[in-house]
């Protein structure tokens, strides 16, 4: 039983599986460019006919294809493609791989990882150097369910494309010359109204400056406390290994500040005499929690009364999907806050654009630094991103993807729940990862107590092709075992594949 169509054989599925195998042949062929972007599937009832299935065979194919982002049904223009599935550095293809007897993954040509792999384990071995996210992006591995990513796939090439021929053709030739440090005035306005509309922040676009992402505002602000006299910037504990990691690039210490339901424990921050902190009060990193309004309170007086500084990362706040949002600090006490905030998890990293709302009196020193580092943010980017902004393209595109996450989502919640029932999930009403933690059987840290260790258990995954964070990279203090999960940039193929790997290393090593 064959099909003209790709030669198809349906002889070649497994019994029972036929809607999977036809899934994954046909993955195979949109990754190796037999069926290109653009161009249309069979019609579910002619395919079924040729290869003498149901089309119910076929349907569920699809809808997979469909739920993995591969293809959209047009109507009466029928099924197209419209996204290519990653090559990995295995060779597989993102998305084909299923889930052997023993719960290790299949590729699409065959069992098991590679030597890179088994040797890419050695990344948990020790502490995080600087470059430790480098070498766990450059490491090889068929499901990357490492955080901070957004559905990549889902990037709106169309709409900017739209926009930046609108800009360019409208672009005078003196606008190819360098440009204000800040910014163009046409970005620092659609974000200073971008932020009214979204966050509640009430902001002059005077106020705002473009920078190259999050990373590069706390490297100016950094730069700029430092000639200020600061020796240290509290953090929250457990918080982002990153950032930490960027702040004592610039010299600052990081006393680790406990973070419990409701945020940040803003007495042991006084205790602290800390003069600043560094939070991400709408989506706490990794642990998911928000910042209630007592807390806030809290940390508005003493800000307030001690003169101390808040750095706030509003790093996702815009993907929420089981609670209602919640004010930016930036909105309640403008003159102790540095904001910062970016596309990275809204559009792409890759776009490195973002901006900050620094206080008034760190306003010039760091426009100063901004200069210094390298004359201002690409123009074009920044126009094109205005023009989303004012036409109304980036909120539909936030629409867009909180449907998309929010079901990436749930399918990671489900898939846990039925292979992990002994891990706890937080942090999973807004965002683009979760936490998961871990009781019996584990142990925190890489070493010094008995049990299993998060590192252990990411060790043993990447070695089997599945890359995750251990949550004790982003803890200074002893805190309970756990992963950190991303799921937005995931197909629900690769989610479900994934989980199912952890649960039986989970079992082989407990």
């Amino acid at each position: 039983m064959g099909a003209d169509f790709l030669q198809l054989n349906v002889d070649d599925a497994p019994a029972g599986g036929r809607a999977d195998w036809l899934a994954g042949r046909l993955r195979d062929a949109i990754a190796d460019g037999r069926l290109p972007l653009g161009s249309r599937l069979p019609a579910t009832r002619v395919l079924a006919a040729e290869l003498q299935v149901s089309r119910g065979v076929v349907t569920e194919a699809y809808q997979r294809l469909t739920e993995d982002g591969h293809v959209a049904g047009r109507g009466r223009n029928g099924t197209i493609i419209v996204a290519v599935p990653v090559l990995t550095p295995s060779g597989g293809v993102g998305g084909v791989g299923g889930v052997g007897a023993d719960g290790g993954l299949v590729g699409a040509a065959g069992a098991g990882g590679g030597g890179g792999l088994v040797e890419s384990a050695g990344l948990f071995a020790e502490a995080p150097g600087a470059d430790v996210f480098d070498e766990l992006r450059a490491a090889p591995a068929r499901i990357d369910l490492t955080p901070g990513l957004p559905d990549l796939a889902a990037f709106p090439r169309a709409a900017w494309l739209r926009a930046e021929r609108a800009v360019l053709s409208d672009l005078s030739p003196a606008a190819f010359g360098y440009s204000d440090p800040r910014g163009t005035p046409a970005l620092r306005e659609a974000v200073a109204r971008w932020l009214a509309r979204s966050r509640g922040i009430r902001a002059d676009p005077a106020d705002v400056i473009i920078v190259n992402g999050v990373a590069q505002a706390l490297g100016l602000l950094a730069q700029v406390l430092r000639h200020e006299g600061f020796g240290e910037v509290a953090v929250e504990e457990p918080g982002s290994l990153g950032t930490r990691q960027h702040l004592q690039n610039w010299g600052l210490g990081t006393p680790p500040i406990p973070v419990d339901q409701g945020g940040i424990l803003v007495d042991a921050l006084a205790a602290s005499g800390a003069p600043a902190v560094l939070l991400t009060p709408a989506h706490e990193f990794p642990t998911g929690v928000v910042l209630d309004g007592e807390r806030r309170r809290e940390l508005m007086r003493w800000a307030a009364d001690g003169g101390g500084l808040i750095i706030e990362d509003d790093y996702d706040a815009e993907h929420r999907y089981d609670r209602p949002p919640v004010p930016a600090l930036r909105s309640m006490l403008a003159e102790r806050v540095c904001y910062a905030a970016s596309v990275s998890k809204l559009l792409a990293p890759a776009l490195r654009v973002g901006w900050m709302l620094p206080p008034p009196q760190y306003a010039e020193a760091l426009v100063a630094a901004k200069r210094s580092a390298d004359l201002g943010n690409s123009v074009l980017p920044q126009l094109v991103l205005a023009r989303l902004m004012e036409t109304g393209e980036l909120e539909r595109q936030l629409r867009f993807l909180r449907g998309r996450h929010r079901r990436r989502r749930d399918t990671m919640i489900a898939a846990i729940g039925a292979h992990l029932p002994q891990a706890t999930v937080h942090g999973a009403a807004a965002g683009v990862h979760l936490t998961i933690t871990f009781e019996a059987g584990f142990a925190g840290g890489n070493a010094g107590a008995t049990g299993l260790a998060d590192t252990d258990l990411a060790a043993a995954a990447i070695a089997r092709g599945l890359k995750v964070q251990p949550l004790s990279w982003h803890c200074q203090r002893p805190y309970p075992p756990g992963l950190v999960l991303g799921y937005a940039a995931n197909t629900p193929t690769d989610i479900t594949d994934g989980i199912t790997l952890l649960a039986s290393l989970v079992r082989d090593l407990t």
